[in-house]
């Protein structure tokens, strides 16, 4: 197996710096496109033949050096007892918002292999197949907790920061029943044979750093620890990072990954010899023509030198648009100039 990306999370000697994208089994490929044609995403999500055939698409068209489980961080939500509904238009909907004690108490902390064991068996499946290592993920507790309250997507998570503030006491009951599910949900995954896990944290940049740190960051310590008696890395991507990275960087990850809204070599200097780092191209870079992407993948090398290891991906998830080829190029050139020799 090639395990470059699991030595670069843990800061190893590698012979050139790993790639993977995020989202990297997803819409911009024709290939699933095919099979999306063919069935719903909850239904693509909840039948392992079909995600495992995703997630594994591409890993030979892109030569991407690490796989990540074909999922949908809101699953696990689904299992703690919310109608969950996609819309192509709207985007993920979930019925019966959380804003009460009855609606808090409504929910469990589901057992990943009686409530999702479509999730357990796509890894099982990809394990058998797959010659790079294999990423689990989850949201991040705070992530969850804003679909949970505002029912879905929202501008301004009016509804969320509301319950935070006015209601600290329930805010935290909900914080500590997603955190719970969280970390049974990876660890399901790590038993599995997931070989890397990473937490999302799409929606923390919305807040203050005074709430993260105070409010939120505790649950995201807990999460880790937890996660850091197996043995294997714990990446945490954190979205809108820059004002935030002081803390992120005492939550015990392995990796931090970081969104491209922040100077590689800035973040790097930053988080320091105790974790290694992931990340940060913009993802419309990938709409430019080929000797600038070259140009920037570059740049962001350089940079990530003095990090104590580097993980290249897009400082977010890939979008719909992006042409492939783009995409390869991006891939070869990392191969091409992240070379140690």
């Amino acid at each position: 197996m090639n395990d470059t990306f699991l030595k670069a999370c843990r800061g190893e000697k590698v012979d050139y710096t790993p790639v993977w994208l995020m989202r990297q089994a997803g819409r911009y490929m024709k290939e699933y496109q095919e099979v999306r044609a063919k069935v719903d995403f909850l239904t693509l999500c909840k039948t392992p033949e079909l995600a495992a055939k995703v997630s594994l698409q591409p890993i030979d068209i892109l030569d991407v050096d690490a796989a990540i489980l074909f999922s949908d961080i809101l699953i696990p939500v689904e299992a703690m007892g919310m109608p969950l509904a996609f819309h192509d238009k709207k985007g993920p909907i979930l019925g019966d918002p959380v804003r009460t004690k009855a609606g808090v108490d409504r929910l469990v902390i589901p057992d990943t292999e009686d409530s999702m064991p479509f999730v357990l068996e796509t890894i099982r499946i990809l394990r058998q197949e797959l010659k790079v290592p294999l990423i689990g993920f989850s949201g991040a507790p705070w992530t969850l907790a804003t679909y949970i309250i505002e029912g879905g997507s929202s501008k301004n998570f009016l509804h969320t920061k509301k319950m935070m503030y006015q209601n600290p006491g329930l805010f935290k009951a909900l914080m500590e029943k997603i955190t719970a599910t969280v970390i049974e949900y990876l660890s399901a995954q790590i038993h599995a044979g997931a070989q890397a896990v990473q937490l999302f944290d799409s929606w923390a940049g919305i807040l203050a750093p005074y709430d993260y740190e105070k409010i939120i960051f505790p649950h995201v310590k807990s999460a880790v620890k937890a996660l850091k008696k197996f043995d294997v890395p714990v990446i945490y991507f954190v979205n809108d990072c820059a004002g935030l990275l002081k803390v992120v960087k005492k939550c015990g990850a392995d990796v931090i990954g970081i969104d491209w809204r922040v100077d590689m070599a800035k973040a790097a200097k930053m988080l320091g010899k105790n974790h290694s780092i992931q990340g940060n191209l913009d993802p419309c870079v990938l709409f430019a023509p080929k000797e600038h992407i070259e140009d920037r993948v570059k740049d962001i090398l350089f940079k990530a030198e003095t990090a104590r290891g580097h993980i290249f991906n897009l400082g977010h998830g890939i979008l719909p648009e992006t042409p492939v080829e783009n995409a390869i190029a991006m891939v070869e050139a990392v191969h091409k100039y992240g070379r140690r020799d």
